[in-house]
């Protein structure tokens, strides 16, 4: 064993977390917290794991649900790709492998979503089979220990970075390895402030010792962020109208009020104009502003109440109370919770 992985297995033996998803060798619920901690808080994660476990306690009850309801119980989790690739993985395990989940690195990256990381995690967690799992806290660590300002986001990096996982990977016991390098990531080589006095690689670690670590590790490339503008359009009454949100994108077949996307922002009249001519209905008053922020876009959202029901193929109509069985982006659930009076009629 090398003394990168006995020093940081002995660390996790006395310090890590307690976390469901650790107390099992059961593929499909490591499976399903990799895919919900993806992009996602502990906190937050834990209470989704429970609810999925909950409501789909195999991969049987996953594949036959309803994608609906699954991007239902996904709500406020974001990144929605995830629940409707995790909804198609569950149908391919049960129909390509006959419910039983895949047990080798080649099978499970097959399934939909599943890549070197998540494929990488479940073959050691559930098989202890000797992968090296690079998620962004081990690449961080490798990174700052090997003091390499290789970009991570390259071909060339995610090779070398491999490399180095694989060189320092405790192949006896792969499962601990990986959760201990991840677990150090997350409370000890944090991005901005590293604990490197307390850190048990510190004696070894080249960034620490002859380096800087809050420089690394490097980015090529920087997020190209877009903004968007949304003109939502609300008739309060009992009975709310919705649109489906079709195609690819985000928010992909989750619910939302008759919106309006606009190249810039615009003022009530210029917005009115618009609304008119392809609504035939006016505008009264805007309700709300609010700035939803993802990743790659930032959204500006205006909600206007106007003077009488819209009409529209794609516009369906739902009753008030029912609204939360319908899987909704976070940005209308807070429009929702912050506008109820605006409903009491």
């Amino acid at each position: 064993m090398s003394h990168f992985a006995l020093s940081i297995q002995v660390w996790y033996r006395q310090n890590h977390r307690n976390l469901p998803w650790r107390d099992t060798k059961n593929p499909y619920k490591i499976w399903l917290s990799e895919v919900i901690m993806q992009q996602t808080r502990v906190d937050q994660g834990k209470s989704y794991y429970y609810k999925f476990i909950e409501n789909y306690p195999d991969v049987f009850s996953l594949a036959s649900a309803d994608e609906q309801e699954v991007l239902r119980l996904w709500q406020g989790l974001g990144y929605y790709s995830r629940a409707r690739n995790l909804h198609s993985a569950a149908q391919q395990v049960v129909n390509d492998f006959d419910g039983v989940f895949p047990n080798t690195y080649k099978d499970i990256k097959s399934l939909k979503g599943v890549g070197d990381y998540t494929a990488s995690a479940i073959a050691s967690f559930a098989y202890d089979l000797p992968y090296a799992v690079l998620d962004g806290n081990a690449f961080r660590v490798l990174s700052r220990y090997f003091n390499d300002n290789t970009p991570i986001d390259t071909g060339q990096g995610a090779k070398l970075f491999k490399t180095y996982a694989e060189e320092v990977l405790n192949r006896e016991d792969p499962a601990e390895f990986n959760q201990a390098i991840m677990e150090i990531g997350a409370m000890v080589c944090k991005p901005k402030n590293p604990d490197c006095e307390n850190c048990p690689l510190a004696d070894t670690c080249l960034a620490f010792n002859e380096g800087d670590p809050l420089q690394l590790p490097v980015k090529s490339k920087k997020v190209k962020v877009t903004t968007r503008h949304f003109h939502y359009l609300i008739y309060p009454s009992q009975d709310i109208q919705l649109i489906k949100r079709e195609g690819k994108g985000i928010w992909q077949n989750m619910y939302e009020f008759p919106v309006l996307e606009l190249e810039d922002k615009k003022l009530k009249k210029e917005v009115s104009a618009i609304v008119k001519d392809k609504y035939g209905v006016n505008i009264i008053k805007r309700i709300f502003d609010e700035r939803h922020i993802l990743t790659h876009q930032h959204i500006n959202a205006t909600f206007w109440e106007v003077d009488e029901m819209l009409k529209g193929d794609t516009i369906i109509v739902t009753d008030l109370n029912l609204i939360n069985d319908l899987p909704l982006p976070r940005l209308i659930e807070r429009f929702l919770e912050n506008n109820v009076g605006l409903f009491d009629l």
